[in-house]
């Protein structure tokens, strides 16, 4: 896995912007996912962040980097945990709801909908989604926005800048580690 890739769909989230980033990464062989996997938590443990797969399909992994501390702080809201808890989640604990999504996720063709909530949407916007079936959004950006338009418009360009700024920075030669903020 590149380290282009990771930061370029993680930003944020090394940035301490947001909780947690997903994305997809091919791989030939299972054991070398599993060698970097285990070579980016290493390095990026003592900053706050975990890396951990959801899910495998036809020689794509979907990975998951995350802070626990502050996905714990974001279960703990009433309306998160009202979202889980009508998804079928039980124990709302940060690592039970990981286990349990990387559950539903390895079950499923699609995506989970309450997955925004492990990512830092906004659970109005999550319950949106899901109770107009992805439909009559305000705005589309990283997620469909149901509730405050203005908030998330500029919730995305701090995302996009924060992107920008830090594949510029790896590509000047910053380790991973001196791009990961410590939170």
């Amino acid at each position: 896995m590149s380290e282009e890739l990771f930061v370029r769909c993680c930003a944020p989230t090394l940035a301490g912007l947001k909780t947690g980033s997903m994305f997809s990464c091919a791989y030939r062989k299972k054991e070398d996912l599993f060698r970097d996997i285990r070579s980016l938590n290493r390095t990026l443990s003592c900053r706050g962040l975990r890396l951990l797969p959801l899910r495998y399909r036809n020689g794509k992994a979907l990975l998951y980097v995350y802070r626990p501390a502050s996905l714990q702080s974001d279960l703990s809201r009433k309306e998160v945990q009202d979202l889980l808890q009508d998804a079928g989640y039980t124990g709302l604990c940060g690592d039970q709801c990981v286990l349990q999504l990387i559950r539903r996720m390895r079950n499923s063709e699609g995506f989970p909908h309450e997955v925004g909530l492990f990512l830092s949407y906004p659970p109005e916007d999550v319950r949106g989604f899901i109770e107009n079936h992805a439909q009559n959004y305000k705005l589309i950006g990283y997620w469909k926005v149901y509730g405050d338009e203005k908030k998330a418009r500029k919730t995305f360009e701090t995302y996009r800048k924060c992107t920008d700024s830090y594949c510029k920075f790896l590509k000047q030669g910053h380790s991973l580690t001196e791009l990961t903020v410590a939170v």
